[in-house]
């Protein structure tokens, strides 16, 4: 059994919706490379496709940086099938990242990460809700849809995970337990968006431990999600206000996750994620050592 370590640009405030004219003064990609490999992490998550770059580029700053390339967000419309056909090429250009990204020395391969994008009535119900959910024959054309993106990773060489997320067609426990009935994809299990659509993180691994090949962790303060919900808020109003704290300081039994997993002796890439929406209150230092932080408590947590 090992569990290899990866951080993320998104915990650096880079991620697919940060504002363009935000990018500047937040780290770049050597920077979050820089600061990933100094703490002791073995790996990194893709980020926005290009990000740290494509190609050759790409491949030589994960050599020289000694990191593996973990993962990578991969969003597609599953639910709507013309705009699921519409977005098809997008995989393509992120595969070839993958591949350039896998051809650098990894203590094991990255995990194409899939997720939903999810629509206007999701993102605008953070947690779920009545009526939400797909059943019938919109989950049997979503499932087809996933399928058919599986099998291109899989084409391509890799093995798919599928990120159950705050805001989608996947993120309820009963949505997660629908969509592994209706595929055969695993989970890429991620505590926060488990505890923020009304889940028990520890409940959550013992039920889907068998099909979880992927694992983000990250911590929430959940008494910022109710605060939202109370305003009618959607899922930017979430990362907007810090709903993702340093691992230790929300309401994750981080403890009791990270003893379960060693406890199934899961193999895999771990990847820490506090998802971080840029603002002009955030400092890039504080953002730098919460991730020396998370790392920390987490390895102290493993060797116990």
């Amino acid at each position: 059994m090992t569990i290899d370590i990866a951080g993320a640009p998104v915990s650096f405030g880079v991620f697919e919706l940060t504002d363009p004219a935000a990018m500047a003064s937040l780290p770049g990609p050597d920077r979050v490379c820089e600061v990933l490999a100094g703490a002791g992490y073995t790996g990194i998550d893709l980020g926005p496709v290009g990000f740290l770059g494509t190609g050759a580029e790409l491949e030589e700053r994960l050599r020289r940086f000694g990191l593996g390339l973990a993962g990578g967000w991969i969003d597609l419309p599953f639910s709507d099938d013309e705009r699921f056909a519409a977005a098809l090429p997008l995989l393509d250009v992120a595969l070839a990242a993958f591949a350039a990204g896998a051809a650098a020395p990894s203590p094991r391969p990255p995990k194409p990460t899939l997720a939903d994008s999810g629509d206007a009535s999701r993102k605008a119900s953070p947690g779920g809700g009545a009526g939400l959910s797909l059943t019938g024959e919109r989950l049997e054309r979503f499932a087809g849809n996933v399928r058919t993106a599986a099998a291109r990773i899989r084409a391509a060489g890799f093995e798919p995970t599928f990120h159950h997320h705050v805001g989608t067609y996947v993120e309820t426990p009963d949505e997660i337990d629908a969509f592994l009935a209706a595929t055969d994809v695993d989970l890429t299990f991620d505590t926060g968006h488990l505890l923020l659509g009304g889940g028990d993180a520890l409940a959550g691994w013992r039920r889907w431990a068998s099909r979880i090949n992927h694992l983000h962790l990250k911590d929430v303060d959940l008494s910022v999600l109710q605060a939202v919900q109370a305003r009618h808020g959607d899922m930017v109003d979430v990362w907007a206000s810090r709903a993702f704290v340093p691992v230790g300081d929300g309401d994750l039994d981080v403890g009791a996750i990270v003893d379960a997993v060693l406890a199934d002796g899961f193999d895999g890439w771990l990847v820490i994620e506090q998802d971080v929406l840029p603002s002009a209150s955030i400092r890039v230092a504080t953002l730098e050592q919460d991730q020396v932080l998370n790392l920390q408590r987490l390895s102290a947590l493993l060797a116990r």
